[in-house]
């Protein structure tokens, strides 16, 4: 009864609401669509962006705005990476280029579990000039020519994303040092097999990274001669192997300013140069280093630009994610040539309500207040479910409203408008947890679910372009354009390359399926790698054509729209074969069941000698705490994780979300464990891009599997 009545007073609340909502639309309509020219964003979004050269389903399908000829440059003459940063510095020089906040203090916090984090107060952000980076780059080059380092060999950079390792690259670039680039979370063995293997005699670094994971594995690696770190702090240089020597990158710029080497011959770099040697995190076996050449990046990089309209001088772009990734280092470096500044930032930073910022004080988006972001699939989803878990502890008319204001502006945007009125009064406070002037995000590393993608699109009132590309194809291969409305797409091929689809039978799926053609995606053109070094078995993924241009095959298979956009349906690798013969896509259903709420990450599992598909999910805390204390569970978190009642309820969810998106009846996960502990680098159990680790997930969990396939 109590039920009925709250019901009939909302709906008597809500009237004059939705009378309100309707005299706006139709009194702001007509304006509003001629001012903001919303009639050809309309037009541009339904266009047909690529479409097959051959005329043939199967490709290869390229960009109609590139349609004669793949692009591979932007700016005329300017072939080198090199010569993009001296153009740069030319135009933009007392602009500022790169910015950095002083940390003003440390405080340890004692949370209510008894674990003590360290939190942060941040001043301002102070930066460098394009002028400022040049004069460093061109010390800290002759300061590393001085300590041996001779053109065409290699240096490694093992570091956290910063001002310096923008600075290390811009270097490397200019005197024809290839850069060998590892992530900040890759394990000590990983380490110490490429730097061995690309047999680098100097490395670049930071004071944490040398002390916590550096110098007890030195001495594996003897051809290595010099290590630079690049804090301020002074160092001590006791326990390290006696043949190599620790410089502080001070003292390198201090050497590289000497008289003797001012002046030095600068032998510059060919666009068939090796620029970077990427090692993968590798989401199985060995890290493997793709050998890329300026040519490529160049490539990739004018493909990738091009579908970020206005990019210029008036942008800030906010750097966390790790810049050992093709996409944050061809993001950055991107900006850099286009005259936009760039604040670092850190994912324990990024906001007010981040890890390490300290209650009251301000996250690195508030202060720098961007206008270019770029995340990957992991961080929006936790965006998502922070900003809807405060809407839950809303009163009930402000949930109302909300949720009016949201299903709203949901509709105007599936039609391709706008609703500027919620944005002014709703989502307004949402935006600024970004700092609120983001105009356009770039998702990539994993696909994007739909719902998390019209929720940025609702709350942070701007478009998301989703992108698909591989350290092996220099990160470019489609990107959404902005006008274009549709989800789970990642938009038409890039000017810079073209796509075919090679049929994949046993997964069933050809170029002859219908309504659309399907296959294993192959990208093409100049932004293709040059493989992977030292692994001549591995390169059987590249292979050049009969015109002499190179191609790269996916392993992902997609699906390609009449308006010449694709869609990622699968991957080669995640498929097994259940004991009964139906084949399961893991990432699919995994991509499915993360719409559930209460799960912030599942990893599906298949062993094809049984017949059911088993998962690990690391459960949404906040939520299943509040299910446990509506069931009467009490406990720690562990606890909580492990109760067997909580399995059932997690395990009810995925039934139900799975039922509702249409997974077939063995796609859906039989058993579930529960992780209380979060998968993140630097457990190992995901890469740097959080994409899962399969081998090292199934090895973590065995006793699990055992347990869940009926065994020990």
């Amino acid at each position: 009864m109590h039920l009925q009545v709250d019901s009939v007073l909302q709906s008597i609340l809500l009237f004059p609401v939705h009378l309100l909502v309707w005299l706006y639309s139709v009194l702001s309509f007509l304006p509003w669509y001629y001012m903001t020219g919303a009639g050809q964003k309309k037009v541009m979004s339904k266009r047909v962006k690529a479409r097959s050269t051959s005329g043939c389903t199967d490709g290869p399908y390229r960009s109609i705005d590139h349609f004669d000829r793949l692009a591979k440059e932007d700016f005329p003459g300017k072939d080198t990476l090199d010569k993009l940063f001296d153009h740069a510095v030319e135009r933009f020089g007392d602009a500022h280029c790169l910015g950095t906040r002083d940390v003003l203090s440390e405080e340890n916090e004692m949370q209510p579990t008894g674990k003590v984090f360290k939190k942060l107060i941040l001043g301002e952000y102070r930066w460098l000039s394009y002028n400022d980076v040049d004069s460093v780059v061109s010390q800290f080059g002759s300061g590393l020519a001085a300590l041996g380092l001779q053109p065409k060999s290699t240096i490694a950079i093992f570091c956290e994303t910063r001002a310096e390792w923008m600075i290390t690259a811009q270097t490397c670039f200019r005197h024809n040092f290839p850069l060998v680039t590892f992530y900040a979370t890759l394990g000590e063995e990983a380490i110490v097999f490429g730097l061995n293997e690309t047999g680098v005699s100097h490395l670049v670094t930071s004071a944490e990274l040398l002390e916590t994971k550096l110098k007890d594995i030195l001495h594996q690696c003897p051809k290595l001669k010099h290590v630079v770190y690049v804090d301020q702090k002074k160092v001590s240089t006791e326990g390290y192997p006696a043949g190599t020597s620790i410089h502080s990158m001070q003292s390198v710029l201090e050497l590289g300013v000497r008289p003797e080497h001012v002046g030095r011959e600068i032998v510059r770099p060919e666009p068939s140069d090796l620029a970077v040697i990427m090692y993968t995190s590798g989401s199985t076996g060995r890290p493997k280093g793709v050998m890329i050449i300026h040519s490529n990046l160049i490539a990739g990089m004018t493909g990738q630009c091009e579908r970020i309209p206005g990019l210029g001088p008036k942008d800030t772009y906010i750097a966390y994610l790790p810049l050992a990734h093709v996409l944050e280092m061809t993001a950055e470096i991107s900006c850099v040539t286009y005259g936009c500044r760039i604040g670092y930032s850190s994912p324990q930073t990024l906001s007010d309500q981040s890890t390490k910022i300290k209650k009251g004080s301000k996250g690195d988006c508030s202060v720098l207040r961007p206008s270019l972001m770029a995340a990957v699939p992991e961080i929006m989803d936790r965006i998502n479910k922070n900003v809807m878990s405060k809407v839950q502890e809303m009163n009930i008319i402000q949930k109302t409203l909300f949720t009016l204001g949201y299903k709203y502006k949901l509709e105007q945007i599936k039609r391709g408008y706008d609703a500027p009125l919620c944005n002014a009064l709703l989502f307004k406070k949402v935006k600024k947890l970004l700092g609120g002037r983001v105009r356009i995000m770039l998702s990539g590393g994993a696909p994007l679910s739909p719902a998390t993608q019209r929720f940025m699109n609702v709350c942070f009132c701007c478009p998301v372009g989703q992108g698909y590309g591989l350290t092996e194809t220099c990160g470019a291969g489609t990107i959404t354009e902005v006008a274009d409305i549709s989800t789970g797409r990642v938009g038409a091929p890039l000017i810079c390359c073209e796509i075919r689809l090679r049929d994949w039978v046993e997964g069933g799926y050809t170029s002859k399926d219908q309504p659309n053609p399907r296959g294993e995606i192959l990208i093409g053109g100049p932004n293709v790698t040059m493989g992977y070094y030292r692994k001549e078995n591995s390169n059987q993924d590249f292979f050049v054509d009969e015109t002499g241009q190179r191609w790269f095959c996916t392993g992902d298979v997609g699906e390609i729209f009449p308006d010449g956009c694709l869609q990622i349906v699968d991957r080669k690798k995640d498929l097994v074969k259940l004991q009964a013969g139906e084949y399961v896509s893991l990432g699919k259903v995994e991509s499915a069941l993360k719409n559930c709420p209460l799960i912030d990450n599942i990893c599906a599992y298949a062993n094809s000698d049984q017949n059911y598909v088993i998962s690990f999910v690391v459960p949404n805390q906040k939520q299943l705490t509040a299910l446990a204390k509506q069931r009467g569970i009490m406990g720690t978190w562990e606890e909580l994780c492990t109760h067997p009642e909580m399995e059932s309820v997690v395990l009810k969810e995925i039934k139900l979300v799975a039922t509702n998106i249409k997974l077939q009846r063995f796609e859906i996960p039989l058993k579930v464990h529960l992780s209380p502990e979060p998968w993140t680098p630097e457990t190992g159990l995901v890469t740097d891009a959080f994409k899962l680790k399969r081998k090292e997930l199934k090895n973590h969990y065995l006793h699990d599997i055992e347990r869940m396939y009926g065994g020990k």
